[in-house]
């Protein structure tokens, strides 16, 4: 078979030549935006992900994104291909949008992103521009400028939102845009022109810091207002008041990260949090604030495995329904979900777990002991408590009024208050949250 899945370009498409290599979530979603505007080239070196996207087929689950992809290659300004060599022979721009692996330390893999780079850029020509999306350490271009004089380098960190990530991608507020000179400069206008009004342009390395410090500063906003929210458990305070009262201040503003909640999960902001310890770490430098977000956010995340043991005992024998297990609503991706560690606590602890995930039909078989079921109701059925992980809508629209009695004991846990409005307040029932008392 012929790796090299392409048709010709025509006369009527733009110039601009551009290689998405690496096609997981950010790379198939860059790919087929671009598509919109520019004659692109999906490159990644696993055959089953570009046999998928050469029909259209997106290998993360993204709402919109198929028929995005269909489109592209429709017009025939979309094509995928595992031949580093053409790909990038006729490139303007090799842009590196690898989902950087990370272990379960939240520590990244970088080797093997820059593997796979290093394999398409012998296949490069010179002068050609790389843009680096993938999340990597402060230093990353100006290493690779070193190994690679022959190229330009720019850094443009990713800013997807799982579940949205087309709408993010396509309608920017602004795009960060790190580079070493303006020789690249009007190309890369050229590029963000149909995404964002506002390209801000800076040094390589305040781009790549960027990233790291505005998903630690998320991380830090998240894990100061549950621990805030945990004293408030035990005063009498309100944390979505107190929240309220912090967005009120102009210093603060209304859409700070002050929501409280569960802990903040998938890796990416850890990722960040992990990176510049370690950074600080190589450099000699002491730094406190930020090795304590994790160790914070590590301990909410048992928040509601706590909360369950708070009200039943021992969990052993008892049948705990899991509503939501994807990481965040509208993907499928189980990777690092809050909602699946959970599951792994409660089954260690004795527990036998229910779970219903609209975007889920089967589990992987290190998940085989989660009995997933057909519908929310099967979930509840004599389960002694229910916990609301993954905030899908039909958990909104569901008649609970009819489904509640189906709970052995009329106990949910909701950390984020998801349901407060459906049923928080509906008598005989106790509905646990982060950050406030809880009436039995």
């Amino acid at each position: 078979m012929n790796p090299y899945l392409m048709v010709p370009r025509t006369p009527s498409q733009q110039l601009l030549r551009i290689t998405v290599l690496g096609l997981w979530h950010l790379g198939s979603v860059t790919a087929a935006c671009c598509a919109r505007h520019f004659d692109v080239t999906g490159l990644d070196f696993d055959q089953s992900v570009v046999n998928g996207l050469a029909i259209g087929k997106a290998p993360i689950l993204e709402p919109g994104l198929n028929d995005l992809l269909a489109t592209g290659l429709a017009k025939s300004s979309l094509r995928f291909t595992t031949d580093a060599k053409a790909a990038c022979a006729n490139a303007d721009v090799l842009w590196l949008t690898y989902d950087t692996p990370v272990n379960d330390h939240d520590e990244s893999d970088v080797a093997f992103v820059l593997d796979r780079l290093r394999r398409a850029l012998s296949h490069l020509r010179g002068g050609a521009l790389v843009l680096i999306s993938s999340q990597l350490p402060v230093g990353t271009c100006a290493a690779l400028e070193r190994e690679f004089p022959q190229f330009r380098f720019a850094c443009s960190p990713e800013n997807l939102r799982l579940g949205r990530a087309l709408d993010a991608f396509e309608k920017a507020e602004r795009v960060i845009v790190g580079i070493r000179t303006d020789a690249k400069r009007a190309l890369l206008e050229q590029l963000f022109k149909p995404f964002t009004p506002q390209v801000l342009f800076m040094r390589t390395e305040s781009a790549e810091m960027v990233k790291h410090a505005l998903n630690s500063f998320l991380a830090v906003s998240i894990t100061f207002i549950n621990e805030i929210a945990r004293l408030c458990e035990h005063t009498g305070a309100d944390a979505k008041e107190v929240s309220a009262g912090l967005k009120s201040d102009i210093r603060i503003g209304p859409k700070a990260y002050l929501g409280p909640g569960g802990p903040f999960a998938g890796g990416t902001l850890a990722r960040d949090v992990v990176s510049l310890t370690k950074i600080a770490q190589a450099k000699g430098e002491t730094i406190d604030l930020i090795p304590a977000i994790k160790r914070s956010n590590d301990l909410h995340r048992g928040w509601a495995f706590r909360k369950l043991q708070s009200r039943l005992g021992d969990l052993g024998g008892k049948t705990i329904a899991v509503l939501g297990l994807v990481y965040t609503p509208n993907t499928d991706t189980l990777r690092r979900s809050a909602a699946v560690e959970l599951c792994q606590q409660l089954l260690a602890a004795g527990a036998r777990v229910q779970a219903f995930d609209p975007a889920l039909n089967s589990l992987p078989p290190e998940l085989v002991a989660i009995t997933l079921t057909a519908d929310i109701a099967k979930a509840l059925q004599q389960a002694d408590a229910a916990v609301i992980c993954t905030e899908w809508p039909q958990f909104r629209d569901a008649n609970w009024v009819a489904i509640l009695p189906l709970l052995r004991r009329p106990l949910i846990v909701d950390a984020n208050g998801f349901l407060e409005r459906q049923i928080g307040q509906l008598p005989n029932l106790e509905f646990v949250s982060v950050g406030r008392q809880h009436r039995a």
